[in-house]
């Protein structure tokens, strides 16, 4: 099932003395954060609690600065500091045939050409070269990076399918 609300960056602290909250993003592009109306905090299993952005401007490539509804001072921005913020899905702008990250999580790993079911992925993290993906087997955990040369197909709704090269996974017997 896929989730209603993302994760999509985290408050480092204050910036300047009226509250403005200085975020780092999570998000392909951080004009994804300033293009928003509402923000989302955790508040308990399940239970979000919406906030309006009042104002949010680039900062560099991976901060924006954010003036949030209720957070009016220095203190209570710096009080904020690590708490993690949420978009909501229908917020997020994609473009056709692009999808979240997140929604990569749990899907079974099948190779193109034989029909192999690998396992499924665990986790998707990003690093200097692009994206790592942990595949989840019953042999212990896979990375794979996440190339086109590996990639062939990824159908959010059914499964990610690839093509491996020998050695990446323990042969069937």
């Amino acid at each position: 099932m896929k989730k209603e609300f993302i994760e999509c960056g985290k408050i480092l602290g204050a910036h300047g003395v009226r509250g403005v909250c200085k975020v780092e993003v999570w998000c392909d592009s951080p004009k994804v954060l300033v293009m928003q109306k509402h923000i989302f905090l955790a508040r308990g299993e399940g239970n979000y609690e919406e906030h309006k952005l009042l104002g949010a401007s680039v900062a560099n490539s991976d901060t924006v600065l954010l003036t949030i509804e209720g957070i009016d001072s220095r203190e209570m921005a710096q009080g904020m500091k690590n708490t993690v913020l949420y978009l909501r899905r229908e917020d997020i702008p994609l473009k056709k045939g692009a999808f979240l990250l997140v929604d990569l999580i749990d899907l079974p790993v099948i190779d193109i050409d034989t029909g192999r079911v690998y396992g499924k992925i665990s986790a998707v993290d990003e690093v200097p070269t692009g994206l790592l993906i942990t595949i989840a087997t019953d042999d212990g955990e896979v990375l794979m990076p996440y190339v086109d040369a590996f990639f062939k197909k990824v159908d959010i709704e059914d499964a990610v399918y690839i093509s491996p090269i020998p050695g990446f996974f323990k042969e069937e017997v």
